[in-house]
């Protein structure tokens, strides 16, 4: 299994535009909230226990996160779980409340995703490699804590392999 900064670097080589880094700071929790909703609806008891598919998604995605990094890992298991709890209230609506929230949700949040690759002039890192689609909500976490001035040592390693966020030049008078 590659390392985090491995995996963040890959997936940062596809977004150093920061227009794109900012779509996908709304664009990606998003998707995930709508994945979970949409994987809410259907349970199962087991021991007392209410078990969805979004639940298992959620405890395998923590695990994998928690893996490549402690510090990382709890942040996603705290901002998932909190989506999943969201999620959790779609779920108990009418059925055409709970699709169409779902696949409403979905649908935004995958075009604001389009219009920041449109920037980047490059396509999404989950064409070239699944595993983006897990290291989406992750990159987003990092970038953030990055812009706050968190995790300094690991915002080096990935620029020093994807390069730095682009910044845009302004026109002179």
């Amino acid at each position: 299994m590659r390392t985090l900064v491995e995996q963040l670097a890959t997936y940062a080589t596809y977004h150093r535009d920061p227009r794109n880094i900012a779509t996908h700071f709304i664009g990606v929790p998003i998707i995930v909230l709508s994945v979970l909703i949409m994987l809410s609806r259907v349970s199962v008891d087991i021991a007392g226990i209410v078990v969805t598919p979004a639940l298992v998604v959620f405890l395998l995605s923590s695990l994998f996160y928690l893996k490549l990094s402690l510090a990382y890992g709890l942040a996603m298991f705290l901002i998932h779980g909190a989506l999943l709890l969201t999620a959790g209230h779609f779920a108990t609506l009418s059925t055409a409340a709970w699709l169409g929230a779902g696949v409403g949700v979905f649908v935004v949040g995958w075009i604001i995703q389009f219009v920041g690759h449109y920037y980047e002039g490059r396509k999404p890192a989950f064409v070239d490699d699944l595993i983006g689609l897990a290291i989406g909500p992750l990159f987003v976490v990092a970038e953030l804590g990055f812009l706050i001035g968190l995790g300094k040592k690991t915002q080096a390693q990935v620029e020093a392999i994807a390069g730095p966020v682009r910044r845009r030049e302004t026109a002179s008078a």
